[in-house]
């Protein structure tokens, strides 16, 4: 069983990493109002505490990793493979996105290994998601629950009540102050992506762990087969859930800030609430109501998602924009060309992952 909705969803997500983003953008400098300018701010990440939309990309990608278990692991069962072979196969996978982070961040072009960054955001999906297949291995729905619960409040009575040693007096949920970052500062080797600590850094890996295995929960209800449960159903109780979810996080934010770069508890609920309401969306256009055509365009960029990830670090699309259709752009107002020159990028990397689509190659890691 292959949902449909998974591979477009992971597309619409990735469509913004892929340029989306920056048309969004530009439509506060083509069409300036309140509505583009509020639009252009969801396309940028919050500086700490808070969320916009551009700070779900990440962890609805991870939440996404995670439904797509249950399928799989059952598939592998199914046709023959061993337990030894299922568990090689998840550490090999986590273990090589972690080598994939740390050559997205451009070891291998300068070779310097006391100044390199380590932690990356594949790093972050595959430490998390291996993590947390793992114990959906080995554990049943139960067991699961009370695991993420344990993650979620442990990690925020780390965070609420053990200061950083090296900062004195300062907010413990800030980004100077909080007890994650000094880990990074004791242990983690390398640079980090921020001064004080990294966001893909040791001790927020364990919340994310949470994320992925929310995605499993749900790949797992999706999955189950009753007589009475029918997919409509399974839409409508992720929608319930993901309402619940959303409020729980809001109540514990009072508390525990939302924030992505400490990937916070009440962050894991929100955004897992964002990310299941989402699913359950497309779920149920796609999978349930069977609406489509307009699916094509996602689904060729989610079907090639890591490949259009690493592709864009190591290939200059842009210049090949510039030479298809720059000229073309250069006649059009100077207010329009932002928007126009995001949509040629976006066409070019578009045009890349159809071609690999129809050839039927897909990068799998």
């Amino acid at each position: 069983m292959r949902l449909q909705s998974l591979d477009a969803l992971r597309g619409f997500d990735m469509f913004f990493i892929m340029g989306g983003s920056a048309l969004l953008a530009a439509l506060a400098t083509w069409f300036p109002c309140d509505f583009t300018s509020a639009l252009a701010l969801q396309m940028t990440h919050v500086d700490w505490h808070g969320l916009v939309h551009h700070d779900t990309i990440f962890p609805l990608f991870l939440f996404i990793a995670g439904i797509s278990f249950p399928f799989s692991m059952a598939k592998q069962r199914a046709s023959g493979r061993s337990e030894s072979a299922i568990h090689w196969k998840i550490v090999r996978r986590g273990l090589t996105l972690v080598l994939l982070g740390i050559i997205y961040n451009g070891l291998l072009s300068s070779w310097d290994f006391a100044n390199a960054r380590y932690a990356s955001v594949l790093g972050r999906i595959g430490l998390a998601w291996m993590f947390a297949a793992l114990i959906f291995l080995h554990t049943r729905w139960r067991s699961r629950a009370i695991i993420i619960a344990a993650l979620l409040v442990g990690y925020w009575l780390v965070l609420r009540f053990v200061p950083a040693p090296d900062a004195p007096g300062a907010d413990i949920f800030s980004e100077q102050g909080n007890i994650a970052g000094y880990i990074d500062r004791l242990l983690l080797p390398g640079s980090f992506a921020c001064t004080h600590l990294d966001p893909e850094g040791i001790l927020s890996t364990f919340p994310a762990i949470a994320t992925a295995l929310l995605g499993m929960f749900t790949g797992e209800w999706v999955k189950l087969e009753r007589p009475s449960l029918t997919p409509s159903k399974k839409a409508a109780w992720m929608a319930v859930a993901g309402v619940a979810l959303l409020a729980l996080g809001l109540l514990w934010s009072l508390d525990f800030p939302i924030n992505k770069k400490l990937w916070t508890s009440s962050f894991v609920l929100v955004v897992g609430a964002y990310s299941l309401l989402m699913f359950a969306l497309f779920y149920y256009i796609i999978d349930v109501r069977g609406w489509r055509r307009w699916t094509p365009f996602f689904t060729v960029i989610g079907l090639n998602s890591i490949t259009i990830y690493l592709a864009q670090k190591f290939i200059n699309f842009q210049f090949t924009a510039d030479r298809l259709f720059g000229g073309l752009i250069q006649l059009l107002p100077e207010s329009a060309q932002p928007f126009f020159s995001s949509a040629a990028y976006i066409a070019v990397c578009w045009l890349l992952l159809y071609v690999l689509y129809r050839q039927r190659i897909f990068l799998k890691v």
